[in-house]
């Protein structure tokens, strides 16, 4: 696959990776710089999706806005289990955080639906779990796993329904250690929204 990293001066074995899944129509570079905002002492990497799409790339085939094809969400999930388990990466046994936005949100919220003990936590913005695509919300999934999940409410690109679906899945039956946020702006990240997502960070597990 093809990543783009930003590192910091030292990293050892249990250094943290950062997992950027960018949105549809954006590619590596959307989001790596947001690692500026972020703790300077944890490995970043942004990965490009594998599907063209309207000028860039995108992580699944859609039948429907934010309504991902079943089969193609599990490829690219396999894929990027692929990658960030490959002893080549480096990324093997490192604890592994994702953070994805729009279409990267739904692709890191399958990857945690799919293994969640994989992941010592995510950041979910701006998107939706794909709940209707074959994707189990089972009970207690996301036991004790820090979720911060923050979305814009003037968003008029992900539909307001699945937004709800899936606050409610995560607040009510995820199990998850649930930070969740609405902005005032619409389908986009905030400095505001970056602020908090570093301080989030910075609390003790």
């Amino acid at each position: 696959m093809i990543v783009v990293w930003r590192r910091p001066p030292k990293t050892g074995a249990l250094t943290p990776l950062v997992l950027f899944l960018h949105g549809r129509g954006a590619d590596e570079h959307d989001l790596i710089d947001l690692a500026d905002g972020l703790p300077n002492s944890f490995l970043y990497a942004s990965l490009r999706a594998p599907v063209p799409a309207e000028g860039g790339y995108t992580w699944f085939e859609n039948r429907g806005v934010a309504r991902p094809v079943a089969e193609s969400l599990r490829e690219s999930v396999a894929l990027v289990r692929a990658w960030l388990d490959d002893p080549a990466t480096g990324c093997a046994t490192r604890p592994c955080y994702l953070f994805g936005f729009s279409a990267g949100m739904m692709m890191a919220g399958a990857l945690l639906l799919h293994d969640p003990r994989r992941f010592a936590g995510a950041i979910l913005l701006s998107g939706a779990f794909a709940l209707d695509a074959a994707l189990e919300p089972v009970n207690d999934r996301l036991s004790n796993l820090p979720v911060f999940y923050g979305h814009g409410s003037f968003d008029d690109v992900i539909p307001s329904e699945l937004v709800a679906s899936t606050e409610k899945y995560l607040r009510e039956r995820s199990g998850a250690e649930l930070t969740s946020r609405a902005y005032p702006h619409a389908h986009s990240i905030s400095s505001r929204e970056l602020d908090d997502i570093a301080t989030w960070f910075s609390e003790p597990a």
